[in-house]
């Protein structure tokens, strides 16, 4: 790396940080942390313990957030002393290291500040549904889910299959997943939609050329649902024996659960769990967090912001599509993020088409208002 290039990092780093200070509102952060401070110091303060927890972890995103500035001007001070030490000849391995560094927090903390809708610090459930196309779309839906596997791998967060049928021939029918950290929600919120792949068909004997179509449904799990009732009338509640998620042994009891809620059709599923009581709780969990969603969406404002709208699993509605042939390339339809590395991405390394999102949301948002 040459003395004017590590210049020109720093330059596009100042701007960056810049950009981050105006959309923080720095002076405004350290006064809402103040405030929450003080209502932590009343003597009343844990009277309501619900509202108080609330509080808590507001005031700890908030200085995280606050922190989070802080390191990366720190780092950039830091930097200018590492540019004039290299002025006086000295080696450039280091301070190449430390820009790689830094452009590495300057990217999570920009994703991080991007993170501000409602539901975003929320853990996540994942519905992964193949299109039409039989084996070829059970077989994506199966890349899809060792994708998103590994990506919460790569972040930090736990992945619990609640439920998930094998396909006929090959690959999965139907999973459904909960990927749990903070944050978990806002990062795999971008996911929610058609995914579309072009290849080399390997269960075809003349080695043509298929495409095939899944659809990702994204909700947050939500930690008050109180307001959500499910009378046991409003509900059907089946048994069955679990067939085993992605190679785990077979339960010898019905300890799987489905239920139904009748007025709107949704069913859940689970069976992870090899008691039917914990699989019960699962599933009323999961089924409140989407009777929720569909009380959001009753108010025209919320569709797009919490389901992104319904799902078709057919041409023209993907919003990414993954082409293993004629030439290789990832490119999502809403950003025109693009890469030619598509392996990389179906092991998971999906944070470039991430942060491109989050960012489009959040500038769509700024144009909005």
């Amino acid at each position: 790396m040459e003395l004017f290039e590590i210049k020109q990092s720093r330059e596009a780093f100042q701007k960056r940080l810049e950009d981050i200070e105006q959309l923080l509102d720095v002076e405004a952060l350290k006064k809402t942390i103040h405030s929450l401070e003080e209502k932590t110091y009343d003597n009343h303060f844990w009277d309501d313990h619900s509202e108080a927890q609330k509080t808590i972890q507001t005031l700890k995103r908030q200085k995280k957030r606050l922190q989070s500035y802080e390191e990366l001007r720190e780092r950039l001070e830091n930097l200018d002393v590492a540019i004039e030490l290299l002025e006086m000849e000295e080696t450039v391995d280091e301070i190449e290291h430390d820009i790689k560094t830094l452009e590495k927090r300057f990217k999570d903390t920009e994703t991080m500040l991007y993170l501000a809708e409602e539901y975003d610090a929320s853990s996540a459930i994942l519905e992964i549904h193949p299109g039409a196309g039989g084996t070829e779309s059970h077989d994506w839906a199966l890349m899809l889910y060792r994708m998103y596997r590994r990506y919460a791998e790569r972040q930090g967060f736990s992945f619990t299959v609640n439920d998930y049928q094998e396909g006929g021939e090959a690959g999965l029918k139907n999973a459904t997943l909960s990927v749990e950290g903070e944050y978990a929600y806002g990062l795999l919120k971008s996911e929610h939609g058609v995914h579309r792949l072009v290849r080399l068909s390997p269960f075809d004997s003349s080695n043509r050329r298929h495409t095939s179509f899944a659809g990702v449904s994204v909700i947050p799990v939500l930690e008050e649902t109180a307001d959500i009732e499910i009378k046991d009338d409003d509900i059907r509640i089946d048994t069955f024996r679990s067939s085993g998620a992605g190679g785990q042994s077979v339960n010898t009891t019905d300890s799987a659960v489905r239920i139904t809620h009748l007025e709107t059709g949704v069913t859940v599923s689970c069976q992870n769990e090899r008691s039917q009581i914990k699989n019960r709780e699962q599933a009323m969990k999961i089924l409140r967090a989407k009777l929720h969603r569909i009380e959001k969406e009753k108010k025209a404002d919320e569709i797009e912001r919490l389901r992104g709208g319904d799902i078709s699993n057919a041409f023209g509605s993907q919003i990414r599509s993954y082409v293993m042939h004629p030439y290789t390339m990832v490119k999502d339809h809403r950003t025109d993020e693009e890469t030619a590395q598509v392996q990389k991405v179906l092991d998971g390394e999906l944070e470039p088409f991430v942060h491109a999102y989050l960012k489009t949301r959040l500038k769509e948002g700024e144009d909005d208002a």
